[in-house]
């Protein structure tokens, strides 16, 4: 499947279940890679605007390019009104963004999509001179029995988890992206949800079985099982280490 097409039907389940992104992790952006109130920024892969609607306050200038037809739709209604903000339909190695137009550049849970070579390139003709790019995941923990449980069903029932999940890439792909020195940075978040939305949060990941499917319900069958189990006042939490890797391109 064309990776830009993967959330398709996954857009409102994308919208409702998928974690934001922590204060600390903004203000170290503003305070380590000049995202100031003057900054131009390009936010590629915006998806459904969850880092974009963070970033826009905060910035004085920001472009957001999502080839997803839906999802770009779902930002741009999540978005209206927001006037320092344009939308770009492109893909994040051919952005259509002018030379030198930008002082910094986030991809937030989308870098692992992404045509690595071209997409440096990309970078290098869209920065400013010592502009910088953040690359950010929220990285799913498996620090509570619960969560060992989850991912446990996802490998077990998913077809292509392995396949598309962003911890595949590792050091060397860092190494090979950015020039010279990059830093990797950590930050704390947390999501609490009943079990509607612990189902909403698989269904809103690319890998998630398709909805009616024998391994659908054999996982979720899994997962209301580990609920009970789990729960605490009718709620579990998601933890998760919010990684950025920074550095010049």
């Amino acid at each position: 499947m064309d990776s830009t097409q993967r959330f398709s039907a996954r857009v409102e389940a994308y919208v409702k279940y998928r974690p934001g992104y922590p204060a600390a992790m903004l203000d170290f952006l503003a305070e380590q890679l000049a995202m100031g109130s003057e900054a131009r920024v390009a936010d590629i892969g915006a998806g459904t605007g969850i880092l974009t609607a963070l970033l826009a306050p905060r910035v004085g200038r920001l472009w957001a390019v999502e080839p997803n037809d839906d999802m770009r739709a779902a930002a741009q209604r999540l978005l209206a009104g927001v006037d320092n903000l344009a939308w770009c339909s492109c893909s994040a190695e051919a952005t259509g963004l002018s030379d030198a137009s930008v002082d910094l550049i986030t991809v937030a849970q989308a870098f692992h999509w992404f045509d690595r070579a071209a997409f440096k390139q990309e970078c290098r003709r869209l920065l400013t001179p010592g502009g910088r790019v953040a690359l950010i995941w929220n990285d799913r923990l498996t620090d509570t029995e619960f969560l060992k449980a989850y991912e446990a069903g996802l490998r077990a029932y998913s077809g292509d988890y392995q396949e598309v999940n962003h911890r595949n890439l590792g050091e060397a792909d860092f190494s090979a992206f950015f020039e010279g020195d990059y830093r990797c940075d950590q930050f704390e978040n947390v999501q609490l949800f009943d079990l509607d939305g612990v189902l909403g949060r698989l269904n809103s990941s690319s890998y998630a079985p398709i909805i009616g499917s024998e391994a659908y319900e054999q996982l979720t069958a899994l997962i209301r099982r580990e609920f009970a189990r789990w729960e605490v006042n009718g709620q579990i939490a998601f933890n998760y280490r919010t990684l950025v890797y920074s550095g010049r391109v």
